[in-house]
């Protein structure tokens, strides 16, 4: 079986590492491009999180409350009806 050329694999070219300084200047010049929040936004954003974090940690809270509770039932109703 012969191997055609849409058969064939790509020969994989090696990318060329760049030194620290390079990378230094590209990391500076993308952190400029960056569109930093107001202290406005900023404040705003992080009472949204923090009540966003309080309702879950709400929520998961009463989930493990309930399943404690209902498994401590079951337990208590399983081992309450076993003969002696």
């Amino acid at each position: 079986m012969t191997q055609t050329d849409a058969d064939a694999k790509p020969e994989k070219e090696r990318k060329r590492r760049t030194g620290p300084v390079t990378f230094t200047k590209q990391v500076v010049g993308e952190l400029r491009k960056v569109r930093w929040p107001t202290r406005r936004e900023l404040i705003t954003y992080t009472i949204v999180v923090m009540v966003f974090v309080v309702m879950m940690v709400g929520y998961i809270s009463l989930l493990d409350f309930g399943f404690g509770e209902g498994v401590t039932w079951l337990y208590s109703t399983v081992a309450g009806t076993g003969t002696s």
